[in-house]
């Protein structure tokens, strides 16, 4: 880590990443202890409704952790955590529609999905060597290498931005086909409504801090030059 003056600039970033986190974690422990009227596993919910959309291929399988619900679309396998898989609560309903909605965006071929898989290589590559090449063109003093490294970290934060329209979008798609089908009561919906807007301000969260963080390299070599 780089320290000086500039470091005040992950400051908003950090302040909005833990309220976006504490929000989510209340939303998500509050509506997990409400039952929908169903009664259905959100591991049985989901692949109806999957089957529903012309999506019935996709693989549903259990995953270990806390919130780490994800849809693999290289596999097209939606993996669920061990607190939604087997659970019939509106947290869990919201969570696994969410992220079944990212398995129609596949098969619908949604632009922003697409264009952030391929993504995915280059930007781990930039996270990875964005911040070692920027600080050895600061100990060398070579500005090629500084913008090198600031190019890199640019990626990282389109990344981000290109992730908010996709996690919207999923979340969109989510409360449409819940409500649609009738899986949730009108006063689950708000609850399942409640948990996704929560877990949305966490990549409005992460795009903000990414975002500081360019600005921060940019402040470092403009000081330095």
């Amino acid at each position: 880590m780089y320290w000086d003056s500039t470091i005040f600039f992950l400051i908003p970033g950090l302040l909005l990443g833990l309220w976006a986190q504490s929000r989510v974690q209340n939303a998500f422990q509050k509506y997990s202890r409400v039952p929908t009227q169903r009664g259905m596993a959100a591991f049985q919910a989901i692949g109806a409704l999957l089957a529903q959309e012309g999506a019935g291929h996709v693989n549903i399988t259990r995953t270990s952790g806390s919130l780490t619900d994800h849809f693999d679309p290289r596999t097209d396998t939606l993996r669920l955590s061990e607190s939604v898989y087997a659970s019939s609560s509106v947290a869990a309903l919201g969570i696994a529609a969410h992220e079944a909605g990212h398995a129609l965006q596949k098969q619908e071929n949604y632009p922003f999905l697409s264009l952030r898989t391929l993504m995915v290589p280059v930007v781990n590559i930039g996270s990875h060597l964005s911040w070692p090449i920027f600080l050895l063109g600061i100990i060398v003093s070579w500005e090629p290498l500084q913008i090198a490294g600031i190019v890199l970290f640019s990626l990282v934060v389109l990344f981000s931005l290109i992730t908010l329209p996709v996690e919207f979008d999923a979340s969109r798609r989510a409360m449409r086909m819940l409500t649609s089908s009738g899986y949730l009561t009108q006063s689950e919906e708000k609850g399942a409504q409640a948990v996704l807007n929560a877990a949305a301000m966490t990549y409005v969260a992460s795009f903000v801090s990414a975002l500081m963080q360019l600005l921060r390299l940019v402040a470092i070599s403009r000081r330095r030059d």
